[in-house]
């Protein structure tokens, strides 16, 4: 994909001028050229009825054909061209500074990256679903920041809070349960690193939330301090779960990225993991905040609703510079030649009166 052109900015008689959209300029070029095609194409039709003719006979035997029309409609086709691709190129002139203000709630998304996270009882896997889900999120917000934990027997932050959703989906491609450092599922640990980051976020919000996309397996016992903990800070945990409750075997694949064969256990039984629909619920409602379960859908738009619910605190502030944009001056003229250029006849023939 072709990498988009910088604007241009330049200062013109002390005032700050550019365009945004340089690459239009390639309609002037081609207006200038179409202008010029016609006004050549016209000397050389003048030059060949004057190689036949007598420039005195010229009007007898070729009355109302025009040598100069077709140059001057190609010159207003060409002209209208020129200024309507300089007017989509955005040429601004003149800046005013204006107070931009964000805002929205911190948003933490802690992310079940464990193994269990790699079963097909939702295609193609509970992982690239729950990444679906969290991608939608990230189309649905507006002015809110989010941060991402992922965990399986610990957690760590993949991204700090940031309003760069684009960031987040970036940092979100890379989530591998293969590549995490500790095996099993903690969602104690992934709780409480998401409080961390909502308290030590700069300018923090009222309203502070943590949106949970896992199946629910938890084998390390840390859930109930960390909702509790979550509930005394006024933060809702709003869980979304990813998997089926008749239960699913783990696939395990090698390096190549092939399947071999599911998980065993020390038994050597084929490991069956199941969506715990009952310790989802009960950490969200533990810390005020509620379940949603979309096995044929996604569930992430009602956690958008419930987000967009919440009262917006101010994030962040800044001064930015917004250019006097001045397309107008430079597109009603060339349509208005373009317009023209369309009834100008290329001849006044007369009809002979009988």
């Amino acid at each position: 994909m072709t990498p988009p052109v910088e604007p241009w900015r330049f200062t013109v008689l002390g005032y700050q001028a550019g365009l945004a959209q340089p690459l239009y300029l390639l309609l002037v070029l081609v207006g200038v050229l179409l202008g010029s095609l016609a006004l050549v194409g016209a000397l050389r039709r003048r030059s060949r009825v004057r190689a036949f003719l007598n420039e005195r006979h010229a009007e007898r035997f070729t009355p109302g054909v025009s040598v100069w029309r077709p140059a001057v409609q190609g010159g207003m086709y060409g002209l209208g061209l020129a200024l309507f691709g300089f007017a989509l190129a955005q040429p601004q002139c003149g800046t005013k500074s204006e107070l931009t203000k964000r805002r929205g709630i911190d948003v933490v998304v802690a992310l079940d990256a464990s193994k269990s996270m790699l079963a097909r009882d939702i295609q193609p896997s509970r992982l690239e679903r729950a990444k679906l889900e969290l991608t939608t999120l990230l189309d649905e917000l507006k002015g809110d920041r989010v941060g991402l934990v992922v965990f399986a027997g610990d957690a760590f932050i993949q991204s700090p809070l940031t309003s760069d959703y684009s960031a987040v989906k970036l940092f979100l491609r890379a989530v591998d349960p293969e590549i995490m450092p500790q095996g099993g599922t903690n969602v104690g640990a992934a709780l409480k690193l998401a409080k961390q980051v909502l308290d030590n976020a700069d300018r923090g919000s009222k309203e502070r939330v943590v949106v949970l996309l896992s199946d629910g397996e938890d084998l390390f016992g840390e859930v109930s301090e960390a909702t509790e903990a979550l509930k005394e800070a006024n933060v809702q945990v709003l869980t979304v779960g990813v998997g089926s409750e008749s239960g699913e075997p783990i696939p395990v694949y090698d390096r190549r990225g092939e399947f071999v064969d599911y998980k065993k256990d020390a038994n050597g039984e084929t490991v069956i993991t199941r969506l715990d629909r009952a310790g989802l619920t009960a950490i969200a409602e533990g810390s005020g905040g509620a379940f949603f379960y979309q096995p044929r859908g996604v569930a992430m738009a009602q956690v958008v609703e419930r987000i967009d619910q919440m009262q917006k605190s101010e994030l962040e502030s800044r001064v930015t510079v917004r250019y006097d944009e001045r397309f107008q001056s430079f597109a009603i003229p060339g349509l208005a030649l373009l317009a023209l250029g369309m009834l100008l006849l290329p001849s006044s023939r007369r009809r002979s009166s009988t």
